[in-house]
Formats: C-alpha cells, structure tokens, sequence
C-alpha cells in the first residue's frame, strides 16, 4: 500500500505542484487539508475543494477552526493590546500557528506516515509550521518540495503545464491572505524600505465618506456589543465591525519587522477591526486599570507577541501569560465611542461603571479632594529625597 502524506493546501501554485509532485514523483497517497480562520466564503471553500479533487487527491479535509482561533489566541491578543511593533496586529503570524496546529491534529487522526507544507526557504511560514509539526507530531516526516529543491515559480509553472494542469498561472500585482483578524497585502512595494503601497493594492476601496460614530461594548475585556447589538460570539461582533469600518478604508499601513529567520522584512495589511477594537480595548483600560496593572501589561502584551509571531505559541509559558492577562480583565467593562472617518479614526471617549477617573478623589489641574496641600509638599520631598541627596554628593 502507498505511503499517506497529508498536505496543507491552499490551492495556489506552491500546494498545487506539492499535491501532483507527491503523488507522481514520491509515489504517496496524497491528502489535502485547508483551514480556515475565517477568512474564507463558502463559496471559495467548496473551489478549493473542486480543485484539489481535479488534481487527484484522495481526499479533501475543510477544517473550521475561527471560533478556536478566537478563543485560544485572538483574545488573548485583545487583553493585552498587542501590536507588534506597535503598529501590526499579527494577523498573518497567528493564523499560521491555528492552521498548522490544526494539520498536525488532522495528520495524526488519518494516521499519516508524512505531511507536507508548500513553505519556500525564505520566509517566517515555514518556522511556524515546522516548530508546530516538531511539537505535536514529531514522529511524521516533514515533506516541503519547494524548499528542499529551492524551486522557482517558473519551473513549478512548467511542470504542472507538462501534467495537464490548467489554472491562472498569471502571477497576481500583490498577495492577499485574509482572515478574521486582519488582512496581509505583499507586492512590489514591500520588498524595498522607502515605497508605500498603493489605494489599489489594498482590497477595499474607500465607499463611505460621511463620518460615523460607532459605540463597541466590552465585558471582562471582550466585545459583546456593537452599536447597541448585542452578540453572543465575539467573532460575530468582530466581523460585524469590519463590515462597518472597512469601506472607510481604514487600518491601512505597512510593518517593518524582524523575521524569525533573522532578516528584516516588510508586510502591508488591511486590518480596521482589529486596530479599531485593540485601541479601543486599550482606551478602556486606561480608565479602568491600575497604573502598575497598565505597566505589566504592556510588557506581557509585548513579549506574548513575540513568542506567538516566532511560532512558540505551545510553549507552556504562554498558557502562564494569558491566566495573568486574563486576570487583569475584571473590571475591564463598558463602552468606547469611537469616530469613523475616511482614512481614520479617533477615540471619543468611554463610559464605565469601573472608571478611576471619578470626581469624587478630585479634577486633575482643578481640585483636590482626597488630599491637601500639606500632603502634597510631605509628599514631594520624600520622593525626591534619595536623588537630591546623590546630587549633593556627587556636587
């Protein structure tokens, strides 16, 4: 009996040579997987699957792991306000640690002796799926045609033409890979330092030019609401502010990086929900949190980002880090008005029950309430004591 390989498959040139070259050349019994992160219709599901069916597979898995994806990981990245960067929201670096998570799962359920991936040698997918497949399924061989023979698209391109293999093999201006939380945008212009995309790279085009006020509802740190309706599955509310946002063409930009492969690298991308809800979110806990509990967040939040952009999202520290994360969100509750406009947005405010910034303790720069000015100056000379007296002595 031939040998089982399960393949992750988007149907783009790379798995679609990867599918007909393990098969002929390898002589496996070839399996292909698609995971969706919700960036998928229904519609280009069911195109996948025809496709990778017409290329001989023995079987196609579609594999749903969206409400997973938010639950395990996109909340996680809304508690601690991450931005890698401070600019990207890890759109592209997340999806890839839920949808090779899911393959190595779908491998060992079909007991396959192999799997496989289309990664080229030069980019960050290739670590994210390889540090996942070592982790969960060490035991299956890792099969990646296009790195080990360093193909290039030219000679993926005329083998698949030499097996009757008909599809677009035009090379699309600029990449997109879209999901729940964010879409990425490749092309021309990120592969220098000094050139910005342009309108019409981006997949939505400005169509609302009236600006809008939009109130998003949060409880224990999570959206629950939009505009005043109420959803049960955040995923649903997160979709729900795309759809409101996104034809302002809002949350364009370009994030300049460090790539796991120790290269710095560039990635455009369209992402208004999540920035609109991760500023949002941050808004909120500026009036709800502790200044220590701000601190410590921001350096948890920080470093969580990294570890999930490099491919170690199973490290069990990262478990420790989101139980701290999530600890912080108690009293993270309210509503945040935020303003849409072409191109932007703004904060307006927030409206929560947990607010510090009460006037019962006092009006900054106008009235103190809980304290007096005696208070004030025993205060400012105890802080300040240790450092005029290495100033004294060092004179």
């Amino acid at each position: 009996m031939k040998k089982k390989v399960l393949l992750a498959f988007s149907g783009g040139l790379d798995t679609t040579y990867c599918a007909i070259y393990l098969a002929e050349e390898r002589n496996l019994e070839v399996h292909t997987a698609i995971v969706n992160t919700g960036g998928f219709s229904a519609e280009e599901l069911k195109k996948i699957e025809k496709h990778a069916y017409a290329l001989g597979v023995k079987k196609h898995y579609t594999l749903d792991e969206t409400n997973n994806y938010y639950n395990e990981c996109i909340r996680f990245l809304i508690y601690g306000n991450v931005l890698r960067g401070g600019v990207y929201p890890l759109s592209v670096s997340a999806e890839r640690v839920f949808q090779s998570k899911a393959i190595a799962l779908q491998a060992k359920k079909i007991k396959a002796d192999y799997i496989a991936h289309g990664s080229t040698g030069a980019g960050n997918d290739q670590v994210r799926f390889d540090v996942i497949f070592n982790i969960l399924i060490p035991r299956i061989e890792v099969l990646t045609p296009i790195r080990e023979m360093k193909l290039s698209r030219e000679a993926e391109i005329s083998f698949l033409k030499e097996h009757g293999v008909k599809m677009n093999f035009e090379k699309a201006l600029y990449s997109i890979n879209k999901g729940l939380w964010g879409t990425s945008v490749g092309g021309r212009e990120t592969l220098t330092s000094d050139q910005a995309l342009p309108d019409e790279a981006y997949p939505t085009q400005l169509s609302k030019k009236k600006e809008e006020e939009m109130n998003l509802g949060f409880e224990k740190g999570e959206l629950v609401s939009v505009n005043g309706k109420k959803f049960s599955n955040p995923v649903n509310a997160i979709q729900k502010v795309q759809e409101i946002a996104a034809p302002f063409a809002i949350g364009r930009d370009i994030h300049i990086g460090d790539t796991i492969i120790g290269i710095k690298g560039r990635v455009g991308f369209e992402a208004p929900a999540p920035l609109i809800i991760l500023k949002s979110h941050a808004m909120l806990e500026k009036h709800v949190l502790t200044k220590w509990q701000l601190h410590w967040k921001e350096q948890m939040g920080n470093w969580y980002g990294m570890m999930l952009h490099e491919g170690q999202f199973l490290d069990p520290v990262m478990r420790n880090v989101e139980t701290f994360m999530e600890s912080t969100q108690k009293t993270v509750s309210g509503s945040v008005k935020v303003l849409l406009s072409p191109y932007r947005f703004s904060m307006v405010g927030v409206n929560s029950k947990y607010d510090l910034m009460s006037s019962k303790f006092g009006k900054y720069g106008e009235m103190n309430n809980a304290w007096s000015g005696e208070d004030v100056k025993g205060f400012s000379k105890i802080i300040s004591n240790q450092t005029m007296i290495y100033h004294k002595v060092n004179e």
